[in-house]
């Protein structure tokens, strides 16, 4: 007897009688055992394909950061001289790591330019939904051959209609070209882009900061506030710290309510978190520290994606959202203006942590 799809089910309804059936069976086990092997040996291949795809993948970004790494250039949209005031009593911002454009799949490189841009579609029906003011980017790519050849965040800005976009690119190359980037619907008044020093075999990482006028009292003059799209290494503790460094190193030098929004690695609770460590050195507030429903990484597993707030400004809305649109979930706030100092409120959330 030949083994066949449905062959077990076959020989039990048509079997004449017992007896047939108990012939049967050892065919039947023969069949069984052939399927197993053929299934095992399909597995196999599977897993073999997916570990050589990963070896191959941390090769390219082992060889791409040796490489590549070079000064980051800054790329503003064409609305960039364009200047006026933010007008409204709180400012909308939102954060979200594009993965590079490939949503959930396992790696850009196995994802076609057409899916790519379909992705970011699905970001921007998301971005419209939302309406934020501002937008704070990572992972966000400019042209290069492992995520479509095409600039993501002009992209983004032209399908949601932001006026406004920076795109800093702290990896530059034919085949990696990318970073961090802001879209926004008030003019930025100054641009900085930043990149953390080298790290390999990790790519560069960096922070793009953008400074908009906030009018939130039309009684009184605009105030200037910095806003920071901020993207920190994944691998090791220490390089975040020196990250974390450079921005505390950038904001003492400014003296302007400050807005920081990205992915930083890291939790609060962490030993040496360096999360914590910002708020606390950097003298900002964050939305509930402690909170487990907050999560943004591995369907809300992890908190890896952040705000925090100076003293002058207080959250007045915190959002995970739920769609899957990358392998992060977006955050959205609605941030208001205080005027006032950092105080006691935030002392719950103080752990011990050391600023040199």
């Amino acid at each position: 007897m030949a083994c066949r799809n449905g062959s077990l089910l076959a020989d039990v309804t048509t079997a004449g009688s017992i007896t047939q059936m108990k012939d049967r069976i050892p065919m039947n086990l023969v069949c069984i055992r052939r399927m197993t092997k053929r299934l095992s040996h399909t597995m196999r291949v599977l897993f073999l394909y997916r570990l050589v795809s990963r070896l191959l993948f941390t090769m390219l970004v082992v060889t791409v950061s040796a490489c590549t790494q070079i000064a980051t250039p800054i790329r503003l949209g064409p609305n960039a001289a364009i200047s006026q005031p933010a007008r409204t009593e709180t400012l909308t911002l939102l954060t979200l790591n594009l993965a590079h454009g490939r949503k959930d799949s396992f790696n850009q490189l196995l994802v076609s330019g057409n899916n790519t841009r379909s992705n970011l579609d699905e970001i921007a029906v998301l971005l419209r939904k939302q309406d934020a003011d501002i937008v704070a980017l990572q992972e966000a790519d400019g042209p290069s051959m492992w995520s479509g050849y095409f600039d993501h965040v002009g992209y983004l800005a032209g399908a949601a209609g932001y006026p406004w976009d920076i795109r800093s690119d702290h990896v530059i190359g034919e085949l990696i070209n990318y970073g961090t980037g802001l879209l926004s619907r008030v003019a930025f008044q100054e641009v900085i882009s930043h990149d953390f020093p080298k790290s390999p075999p990790t790519l560069r990482k960096g922070f793009t900061l953008g400074q908009i006028q906030w009018q939130p009292d039309s009684r009184r003059p605009p105030v200037a506030v910095d806003i920071l799209s901020v993207h920190l290494d994944f691998s090791r503790k220490r390089v975040r710290e020196q990250q974390i460094s450079d921005i505390l190193g950038v904001l003492e030098s400014r003296a302007y309510p400050v807005i920081i929004l990205g992915d930083f690695n890291s939790d609060w609770l962490a030993t040496d978190s360096v999360i914590r460590r910002l708020s606390e050195c950097g003298r900002t507030r964050v939305f509930e520290p402690f909170s487990k429903d907050l999560g943004t990484y591995k369907s809300g597993k992890h908190r890896l994606d952040w705000v925090l707030l100076s003293a002058d400004l207080e959250f007045r809305r915190y959002e995970v959202l739920p769609d899957i649109i990358s392998d992060h979930e977006a955050v959205v706030v609605e941030v208001g203006y205080t005027g006032g100092n950092l105080n006691d409120t935030n002392a719950a959330n103080k752990l011990p942590v050391s600023c040199h």
